[in-house]
């Protein structure tokens, strides 16, 4: 088994355990922790970032019109 496959079977234990909702859960804190520590800014340049590159690399893929 690899590291990949181990983590995906622990995340889906920990699934039927807790429920699909302990995740928004812990994803709400952490992006507040994130918020707290870095401030708005720290969004705002990681999403000119990664939306710009993702943007191009989707255009790239599937052509302008998609």
């Amino acid at each position: 088994m690899s590291v990949r496959e181990a983590g995906q079977k622990g995340g889906q234990t920990v699934k039927k355990k807790y429920g699909p909702e302990f995740y928004e859960q812990i994803g709400r804190k952490g992006g507040l922790a994130t918020k707290q520590a870095h401030g708005h800014e720290f969004y705002e340049q990681i999403g000119k970032k990664g939306g710009k590159k993702g943007g191009e690399a989707t255009r790239d893929r599937y052509g302008p019109n998609f």
